[in-house]
């Protein structure tokens, strides 16, 4: 097996609106989250955005409670051996409307504290500046990220973090799954800040009242966001790395049918190169206008969008493509083949996989798949910042949490990682995603755990939050401790 590179960054990932919790502390504003209820596998989280309802359990509002066990949790990062820690930042803990005249100083020591003790722990940070957390005050005021105005608020955001947080942060990611955006309903909600006018369930594809348009109008402010904000991420600190964050899938036909092809080249094209190439490559890719024609955007106006911003995103290309990668998807325009339970993309069961408990497909090699073929494609360091299995743990006889299916999850995915750099792809690191178990954005739950790290908390808000190490959490370690060569 080849060996991973000197320096490379093992670690885990979280998100705050999963896991920070101390919704209102410190003056803090109400974020997108803070207004979506719980939910499961069967049943859909509900959105009320007017605001938070009395007698309603919204699962961000303490999560894991890391607002208060930060320390904690980051000392026993650094027992892991973790060399990188991804999180991301609430807008509304430093802005608490977003556009507000000044920023909270308590929302700015909350961060500088955390990125300080990283350090001290020899971790790096990796900040999300932008993961599902769009101020509520934004959307009320602006409708959300399809309002070119948040463009300047935004940046006015991005360049105190730069500021603030100079020689204690280098490694930054702009918009979390930002394809995520052409997803309607969820990509609105989550991603743009896009809003029902009352409370509605929030659906993986087609709802009633998405407007296609303002969801691909909003994907193009973020973009041109993206690109100002590398631009002033290297002017404050010419060490900052900016990189871009898509959701990542490996997209198989499900027949040699040409059709079957044929929806497979297009999904490819629409999930994972669309936003990929506007980061990338600095341009939007040929087959843009169709995309949108196909999709009910306004062709000609998003034409103009383009063009009037064309030399912004070619001056903003980000210095690396990070990814989440947790399934493959298999496409078919067959519409008898069965589609896959919990599957993000919508896709159908591939009869040569299994999927996890929410089914969601579970494929090593995909990943592999998908890094030779995006670096192929843009050439530029890759970084993969989320990856992991979502499962129920059940505390055994002995008292402790042996999650050997998650150890095996992972062992066989970082296998197909080695092969990928062995094969010439440019890797930078790995952080497993939900490193220390959260809240699952898809569905709101805390049975649904990711961690390698055990928090005592469930689905209704029940627990004292008290933390347990796992069997995965000293697998990790020894992963770690070994640059990957202990499996």
């Amino acid at each position: 097996m080849a060996k991973f590179p000197k320096g490379f960054l093992w670690g885990g990932a979280t998100a705050a609106n999963q896991f920070e919790g101390g919704y209102d502390a410190d003056g803090k504003g109400l974020s997108v989250p803070d207004v979506i209820m719980g939910g499961t596998v069967d049943k859909p989280r509900y959105i009320t955005p007017a605001g938070v309802r009395e007698n309603t359990y919204y699962p961000s509002h303490q999560a894991i409670d890391f607002y208060h066990h930060w320390k904690e949790d980051i000392d026993l990062f650094a027992e892991m051996g973790f060399k990188c820690f991804r999180l991301s930042l609430q807008w509304s803990r430093i802005f608490p409307n977003g556009d507000d005249e000044e920023p909270l100083q308590a929302g700015i020591d909350f961060y500088k504290n955390i990125f300080k003790h990283c350090k001290e722990c020899g971790i790096e940070p990796l900040v999300t500046i932008s993961h599902y957390e769009f101020p509520l005050a934004l959307s009320h005021k602006y409708g959300g990220w399809d309002n070119p105005v948040i463009i300047d608020l935004w940046l006015r955001f991005t360049k105190l973090c730069f500021t603030e947080y100079k020689g204690l942060v280098k490694y930054w990611l702009t918009f979390n799954e930002i394809n995520c955006g052409t997803i309607a309903g969820m990509g609105a909600i989550y991603g743009l800040g896009i809003l029902p006018e009352d409370d509605q369930p929030i659906t993986f594809g087609k709802a009633s009242w998405d407007v296609p348009q303002r969801r691909f109008a909003g994907l193009h402010n973020q973009f041109v966001a993206s690109a100002k904000a590398v631009v002033q991420a290297h002017e404050i600190d010419p060490e900052n790395k900016v990189g871009c964050m898509i959701a990542g899938a490996a997209t198989y036909p499900y027949s040699c049918r040409p059709d079957d092809v044929l929806a497979a080249l297009e999904t490819d094209r629409q999930f994972n190169f669309y936003c990929g190439d506007v980061h990338a490559r600095g341009a939007y890719p040929a087959w843009a206008p169709s995309y949108w024609a196909a999709n009910g955007a306004d062709v000609e106006a998003m034409k103009a969008l383009a063009e009037k911003d064309a030399e912004v995103l070619k001056a903003g290309k980000v210095d690396f493509y990070s990814f989440s990668y947790y399934q493959s998807n298999t496409v078919s325009t067959d519409p008898e083949k069965a589609k896959g339970k919990g599957n993000l993309l919508g896709g159908i069961q591939n009869p040569y996989l299994e999927a996890s408990e929410w089914g969601w497909t579970i494929d090593p090699k995909g990943l592999r798949y998908y890094l030779e073929t995006v670096y192929d494609r843009y050439q530029i360091p890759l970084f993969i910042v989320e990856n992991g299995l979502g499962a129920v743990d059940e505390r055994s006889e002995d008292g402790k949490f042996h999650d050997e299916y998650r150890i095996d999850y992972m062992r066989k995915h970082i296998e197909q990682m080695a092969i990928a750099i062995e094969h010439g792809v440019e890797l930078m690191g790995y952080t497993m995603w939900g490193c220390i178990d959260l809240v699952s954005a898809s569905t709101g739950e805390m049975k649904k755990r990711y961690g390698f790290i055990y928090v005592d908390r469930d689905n209704d808000g029940n627990g004292d939050f008290h933390r347990e190490r796992k069997e995965s959490f000293y697998w990790y370690k020894k992963v770690c401790e070994s640059n990957g060569e202990i499996l």
